[in-house]
């Protein structure tokens, strides 16, 4: 298949607004990032709440976004159909700025865990970032681009832990409110999802927004390609395919698109799509299996783990240079998610991963080597596994649904990870408390065993291609294409 040529302009721009879009990932990292270094003064006689946190209240902060995450998902699919995905996208930014404000004024330990369960609201609206993104970005960069909602995650990580180690608590909690600001006046100026419109049937919006994106005029023959693409992709008749069509067949079903006619409701469409219903169940195992193989607890719990694991070295320094890690190994993987594809790199970074998994378990369990040792062991596995297993299921979830039921699709998969967080989360303590924390990687490591392993013989790769050619993959064998090419 041939790949599109991006202008350096369209690049850039596209590139500017995928940053700018993923900036919500960010404010996640945020939250995420908080509990790690105030947790210890929370639960100290020092707090500045009106009251110590108990090892309860402890668990909750650091567990409740998921929460808040979990039932805001499902609105999240609704309203990047019924509001648009660039509204959608600054809607789910507001509770975040609620989040600190409330933060900023409150002492109550309960206002406090419920301030970071409505955080969780915005959390739980991720999946407009990776919509909206592969909507706007052309076929050979999509990859890349959709990749940045990762790292922005990791960006919000990395800053937040930066900003607890120097900053005063309060300065702490104006400088995140800022940024939300910031997040929704970006996403502000940008023009709505070009797929979109053409599923509301405004051409006319939608050529201008092609036009903003891809930096050509919006009669131009490139804007008319891109209109055919898209009406191919919203073609109803993708739906019918089933198993054992010929790709020829297909080729020919779907090479004259009707006019744009959307009525089905999201869900009706998923039920009579075989390719939407296999891609879904792909990506939900994917993503759940991703989650539990352990590097939330690493995000969460960062600086009591270095604390635990690495002694000798300060706690925030650790947590510093592990977000460092991370936003390094994300943009590492933009660069070569669309060269080398989503397939060899979920397989090779989730055995990579099994294997840190074991040697970062038989060092916290025996201490068989100095100190500093767990400290790379437990950077290594951090770039190995976010070289490929951290990104590839968000890739995923934004590009192998039709745009009919992408929203709904997005859905269930964020929710998948919105559970498996929680839950990892929630037993972590006392599976440590019961087994030590050394075994307990053993039991991640057996995870990243058998994701790579089922990413081997079950994951079809999609590396360039557009939202009608990949239904194909999920209902044809895959030796159809290799026959077809003979």
């Amino acid at each position: 298949m041939q790949e599109e040529n991006v202008s350096v302009t369209a690049f850039l721009v596209q590139g500017f607004s995928a940053m700018s879009i993923a900036f919500l990932t960010s404010l996640t990292g945020f939250i995420y990032a908080w509990p790690s270094y105030t947790m210890e003064m929370f639960r100290s006689n020092a707090t500045v709440l009106s009251e110590p946190m108990t090892m309860t209240d402890v668990s909750l902060l650091g567990s409740l976004t998921n929460v808040g995450g979990l039932l805001a998902t499902p609105f999240c699919g609704y309203a990047m159909d019924k509001f648009g995905r660039k509204y959608t996208a600054m809607l789910f930014g507001m509770p975040c700025m609620i989040t600190w404000a409330i933060i900023a004024v409150s002492k109550s330990v309960n206002v406090i865990l419920f301030a970071v369960a409505l955080a969780g609201l915005s959390a739980g609206g991720q999946a407009v970032s990776s919509v909206y993104i592969s909507e706007i970005s052309q076929d050979s960069i999509r990859g890349a681009l959709t990749s940045t909602t990762v790292s922005g995650y990791f960006l919000g990580l990395l800053f937040s832990y930066v900003l607890g180690g120097y900053l005063p608590y309060h300065y702490v909690i104006y400088t995140h409110l800022l940024f939300c600001v910031l997040y929704v006046l970006m996403v502000g100026v940008l023009k709505e999802s070009p797929v979109y419109l053409m599923m509301r049937g405004k051409e006319e919006e939608a050529k201008e927004s092609l036009a903003f994106y891809r930096r050509v005029d919006k009669n131009s023959k490139a804007i008319e390609v891109a209109l055919k693409k898209i009406k191919l992709q919203i073609d109803p008749r993708i739906a019918m395919i089933q198993e054992g069509d010929d790709v020829e067949v297909t080729k020919e079903l779907l090479e004259n698109p009707p006019p744009v006619e959307v009525k089905e409701s999201a869900w009706k469409f998923l039920i009579k799509s075989e390719s939407s219903k296999r891609a879904l169940v792909t990506v939900i195992i994917i993503m759940g299996s991703v989650i539990l193989m352990g590097s939330i607890v690493l995000q969460v719990y960062a600086e009591p783990l270095f604390k635990e694991a690495v002694p000798t070295m300060d706690p925030n320094t650790c947590c510093v240079l592990l977000a460092v890690v991370y936003l390094i190994a994300s943009i590492i993987c933009a660069f070569t998610i669309d060269r080398f594809g989503r397939k060899p790199l979920m397989v090779i970074t989730a055995a990579a991963s099994g294997f840190f998994n074991i040697l970062l378990g038989t060092q916290l369990h025996l201490r068989w080597a100095p100190h500093w040792f767990t400290a790379v062991v437990i950077y290594a596995y951090s770039l190995v596994y976010n070289l490929g297993v951290a990104i590839v299921p968000f890739v995923l979830t934004a590009e192998v649904f039709l745009p009919e039921v992408r929203g709904i699709g997005n859905s269930f998969s964020m929710a998948c990870m919105w559970v498996m967080n929680f839950v990892t989360l929630i037993i972590f303590n006392p599976l440590v408390e019961a087994c030590g924390l050394g075994p307990t990687f053993y039991v991640f490591s057996v995870v990243c065993f058998l994701t790579a392993i089922y990413s081997q013989f079950c994951l079809p790769e999609t590396k360039g291609l557009s939202a009608d050619e990949i239904q194909i993959l999920f209902v044809k064998k895959r030796k159809t294409r290799n026959e077809v090419k003979a």
